[in-house]
């Protein structure tokens, strides 16, 4: 062994230095760089991210949001006409009506074509006409005509009705 010494003395104790300043600048990269290197990947989409949005305080003033107005039975005209030729359907309709809790200001027979019941209604009190038409079962809702006031519905019954 002695031979091998003479001969290689300096390079085993050199190896055994140079590895050891090799491990320590290693351990010194990995903790300044924040850990080991990536290895490439193949490009992906990005990740999505989720971006808090602040919630308003409750003393902000929040923006009105266009709501459709609400409609108050009470507060609309309602006539109730037959035209189907049954004795007593306005009467007994317009019983109805106001038992749902619209005004009803008056009730009649109507004279005239009219295909099929109807509720018609002014411009201003169109959601009141859909409304009305639910509570009685009428599909057929119409804009009001001549001679029909626009300041009421008018409902006209058919023998589809009864």
């Amino acid at each position: 062994m002695r031979a091998m010494r003479e001969h290689g003395v300096a390079a085993p104790a050199l190896v055994a230095v140079l590895s050891t300043v090799a491990v320590v600048a290693a351990g010194l990269y990995f903790v300044l760089s924040g850990g080991p290197a990536e290895e490439p990947t193949t490009p992906s989409a990005p990740a999505p991210t989720t971006v808090a949005t602040p919630t308003p305080s409750p003393t902000a003033e929040a923006t009105p949001t266009k709501r459709k107005p609400r409609v108050r039975r009470g507060n609309v005209y309602v006539e109730v006409y037959n035209n189907s030729g049954i004795s007593g359907l306005a009467a007994r309709t317009a019983t109805t009506v106001r038992g749902a809790g619209w005004q009803v200001v008056g009730e009649d027979n109507w004279y005239g074509t009219i295909t099929e019941s109807t509720v018609y209604y002014p411009p201003r009190l169109k959601a009141a006409g859909r409304l009305l038409a639910r509570d009685l079962g009428i599909t057929r809702v119409r804009p009001a005509v001549d001679p029909m006031k626009l300041d009421r519905l008018t409902v006209i019954l058919t023998s589809d009705f009864a």
